[in-house]
């Protein structure tokens, strides 16, 4: 027989100090927020799912579905702070991140839930009466950011949770089911103050590579404005943060929302999650048909929509998890499943920006290399992910890689440096570029050198070309006319340069 869980959890005390967000530094921000990224998901550490996390909802409350559950459940306020605080300190370490580094992974999604805010975000919302649960909830994750950090890793942030709830599931924090984002005024009005609040706060800090707007939304009527509105507050929220990637879900309509982030010019990037087990149809096909429907029919949507929104697209959400109907068809199950995984991450990974794993960690991870990161690597998934060559580079090879970057042809300031300085810098050491084949050398220049700098910071490679060739050519004020010179010789230079170092 099962014991009965201890519901009492006792008084808890981080062992971690509060600390500020690292220094900021605009050149390594836009080599995180501008390469291809190979990332994984941090499901479960701030916003919980039951499926994921099963022994916090022991002692949880009412339906014991949500993190709502949670919060108001394991006897008292102090109680469920204590369990969630814990949870915060062991899910995820330094060590996690060290390890996620080792292996190539660049790149971490981070859901939240706009009660990770603390109480000055919850007052008027479900979470009112248990605000304090999450009066320590913010520090948390201001040190979970500075732990990919210091691990090299860039975060993206994301709004998993918004008040009200954007589609009623219980992974946005509620149990009833009931959307009421868009219906309430006073609920968008307290979201878009949580987005503009994270704009403030991530702005300035150097490994953050965006803000999530929302995660998975219904495809309500009021979505649209919704995305119009919070841009536009985001953005005025400081002058820098119009450089600040803003990411939205497609809520499953790619088609439309490709259309949507078509009509920016600012750095907005559409997200798209890919999963195979949740439809009478995902279990009725084998796993050999899903991989080939993947490389046939999903690798040309992924290309369609990438060219209808300029290359600003990503699959932040995929697994290598079937159904056992459609593992049944299969002969050999095992091999099955890891050509279905590995078969996903060479189509996005060649379609897109780049991707996300759901998700790194869950209790009993071990033995579920569908959903679980750490079990798959290594087996249905690659055992590393660097963008050059399959290992972590040796200290022969950097020091290789070094003489390349130095005995390669003389380039002038890189985008990536010209980047970070304001229009009047860049004009006053700039140009002309008023003949095509001016245009064409610096665009080539820049391109080479592109690929060097972003080698030399952990063997990236750049992700969202064609945002970087627009950012770059706004501060090189181009003469109307030779942007297509400096665009294609930006690309043949990128290309050179990166297989050069490739070879």
């Amino acid at each position: 027989q099962l014991s009965a869980p201890n519901c009492n959890p006792g008084a808890y005390t981080s062992p971690f100090p509060d600390e500020p967000f690292l220094p900021f530094d605009s050149i390594k921000a836009n080599i995180y927020r501008y390469r291809q990224q190979r990332s994984v998901n941090l499901g479960s550490w701030f916003v919980h799912e039951k499926w994921m996390t099963p022994s916090l909802w022991d002692c949880a409350s009412g339906p014991k579905i949500s993190e709502a559950d949670i919060a108001y459940g394991w006897g008292s306020i102090d109680g469920a702070r204590a369990v969630l605080e814990r949870h915060w300190d062991t899910f995820i370490t330094q060590e996690d991140l060290d390890y996620l580094a080792s292996i190539g992974i660049n790149t971490v999604r981070l859901p939240i839930g706009y009660w990770n805010l603390g109480p000055g975000f919850t007052g008027g919302t479900l979470y009112d009466p248990v605000g304090d649960v999450y009066k320590n909830s913010w520090v948390h994750v201001v040190r979970a950011i500075n732990m990919a950090a210091k691990a090299g890793i860039g975060v993206l942030v994301d709004l998993h949770g918004a008040v009200g709830s954007q589609n009623g599931q219980d992974h946005s924090g509620v149990s009833d089911k009931g959307v009421w984002l868009f219906s309430i005024p006073a609920n968008m009005d307290k979201t878009i103050a949580v987005l503009t609040y994270l704009t403030q706060q991530l702005t300035y800090v150097t490994n953050v590579v965006g803000i999530q707007i929302l995660n998975e939304p219904v495809d309500d009527p009021g979505l649209w404005g919704f995305y119009d509105r919070a841009i536009a507050a985001m953005r005025a929220t400081l002058p820098e943060a119009c450089n600040l990637p803003l990411y939205i879900h497609d809520a499953f309509n790619l088609g439309k929302y490709s259309g949507y982030v078509a009509q920016h010019n600012d750095f907005v990037v559409l997200d798209h999650h890919s999963y195979f087990v949740y439809t009478p149809r995902d279990a009725s096909e084998s796993a050999h048909k899903h991989t080939s429907d993947i490389e046939m029919y999903t690798a040309a949507d992924l290309s369609h929509a990438s060219a209808t929104t300029k290359g600003r697209l990503v699959v932040d959400e995929f697994s290598c998890a079937l159904t056992q109907q459609s593992l049944a068809k299969e002969a050999d199950q095992d091999g099955a499943r890891r050509a279905f995984c590995s078969g996903q991450d060479q189509v996005y990974l060649n379609s897109t920006a780049g991707w996300a794993f759901w998700s790194y960690m869950k209790e009993d991870c071990e033995n579920d290399k569908g959903w679980c990161f750490r079990a798959a690597v290594g087996d249905d998934l690659p055992a590393t992910f660097f963008s050059y060559g399959n290992d972590k580079p040796t200290d022969e090879q950097l020091g290789a890689l070094s003489s390349v970057l130095t005995s390669a042809p003389p380039v002038q300031q890189a985008s990536v440096e010209q980047l970070s300085l304001d229009s009047t810098e860049a004009d006053s050491r700039d140009g002309p570029y008023d003949s095509p084949d001016a245009a064409s050398g610096r665009g080539y220049s820049d391109g080479f050198s592109t690929a060097k700098i972003f080698a030399a910071h952990g063997l990236s490679k750049l992700g969202f070309v064609e945002q970087y060739i627009t950012d770059s050519m706004l501060l090189l004020h181009l003469p109307e006319g030779s942007e297509g010179y400096y665009r294609d010789a930006f690309i043949a230079g990128l290309r050179d340069g990166e297989n050069r170092i490739a070879t």
